[in-house]
């Protein structure tokens, strides 16, 4: 066997079995968002019900990675060769395949993974009174998904419908290589054989889309940096944003490259398996800090009602104090309720769920969710000054006395 086809083989393996693992990512991610919200209906976690509210969504772009991951495995030329399973087909279908998987991956999958993401980001900055996350939410924002993805579609099948109709033309024909979804093999053994190919024209409507949602996920990241106070959350964020706008472009500067050379030549085949790892750690990240970490978050908090019982004996033990306290030295109120004070509060820094902006009239509706936060993170950079108006959403704000009592006793 030569080395090329040995290699060419051996990226089509890996291929495979990266989406076979990213499949049962998105399979265990379901199950847990499955698990999760019925954990919360069957023990009454009202307040941890809140963020179950995008469970829709979050399947949804489970779903869409996972589509994209089948679209990548029908496109290989492993699967070409004799004795596998596309080799059984004629070559009208295996010309019709790599059509449907131009549409289907660059027309429709690609671009609602990235638009479910970019709606997942932005529902964090909407106020609570639209009915963010709700029900009704999660029905428009797959409409939205859908309509916003409409011009790539349409524009994917342009190229596959109307773009072969150029070259009848003699006046204004295009290279073959802009609008080619498939390239016949020239082994004299595979003459039967259609190989899938990426149209340049394709890939440039794909990076058109690319900039655009680039650019609209920096200023949405920076809007939510800006809200955003500990360290455990922004690195989630910088995490989310850099893979995407950092490895959505590379993919599809890799997929342009690949039309200077023929499907069988090995520089084809890494440029291809380098454009799908792009995508791919991007699903991943994606899936990861979008899907299983907020869960896996909100289940820490299952306990959430005995902190609040533990926090209101506290604040009725203060107040008590505070009745007695011109009868009592400062210094006996604060060592007798030094104890309980400390474990309440360090009960409370187990973790909390989001934060949400607060104003001198009350919450200002903007809040950012994009799972718990613990709480032994720090909330903000060292030596920098106190930032007024940020609590927890979940948990009440301790009691004012007790804050006194301890700059009294300094």
């Amino acid at each position: 066997m030569p080395l090329t086809r040995f290699v060419a083989d051996a990226l089509g393996v890996v291929t495979i079995c990266f989406v076979a693992l990213l499949v049962l990512l998105g399979l265990f991610c379901i199950f847990y968002s499955s698990y999760f919200r019925s954990h919360i209906h069957s023990h009454s976690f009202i307040r941890l019900d809140y963020f179950s509210g995008p469970w829709i969504i979050r399947i949804t772009f489970i779903l869409l990675a996972s589509l994209w991951g089948i679209g990548e495995i029908a496109r290989l030329n492993f699967l070409r060769q004799d004795g596998r399973v596309l080799n059984a087909l004629n070559l009208k279908w295996q010309e019709t395949i790599c059509k449907c998987y131009i549409v289907t991956n660059l027309g429709f999958a690609e671009p609602c993974l990235f638009l479910t993401l970019g709606l997942l980001l932005h529902a964090s900055l909407q106020k609570t009174e639209s009915g963010t996350l709700s029900q009704k939410w999660n029905g428009r924002t797959a409409a939205y998904v859908l309509l916003y993805c409409l011009p790539m579609l349409v524009l994917q099948l342009s190229v596959i419908l109307i773009g072969p109709h150029f070259n009848e033309d003699e006046n204004f024909s295009l290279p073959p290589y802009f609008i080619n979804t498939t390239a016949e093999s020239n082994t004299e053994h595979h003459r039967d054989v259609a190989l899938c190919t990426y149209p340049l024209l394709s890939t440039i409507f794909l990076g058109l889309f690319a900039t655009i949602l680039t650019a609209y996920l920096f200023w949405l990241g920076r809007r939510i940096l800006n809200l955003v106070i500990n360290k455990g959350l922004q690195k989630r964020v910088y995490a989310l944003i850099f893979s995407v706008c950092s490895f959505f472009p590379l993919r599809v500067l890799f997929l342009g490259l690949t039309v200077l050379y023929r499907p069988e030549k090995l520089l084809f085949e890494i440029l291809a398996f380098l454009g799908f790892l792009s995508l791919l750690y991007c699903a991943v990240v994606g899936i990861c800090i979008l899907v299983y970490l907020p869960v896996a978050d909100s289940l820490a908090l299952r306990n959430l009602p005995d902190i609040e019982a533990r926090r209101s004996i506290s604040d009725e033990q203060i107040d008590t104090i505070s009745l007695i306290a011109n009868q009592s030295p400062l210094e006996e109120i604060v060592e007798s309720t030094g104890r309980s004070s400390r474990s309440s509060i360090s009960s409370m820094n187990r973790g909390s769920i989001s934060f949400r902006a607060m104003g001198n009239d009350g919450p200002s509706g903007e809040f950012v969710e994009l799972g718990v936060i613990s709480a032994s993170q720090h909330s903000t950079p060292p030596g920098s000054p106190r930032l007024l108006g940020w609590r927890p959403m979940l948990l009440p704000p301790p009691a004012q006395g007790s804050w006194n009592c301890g700059e009294s006793n300094r």
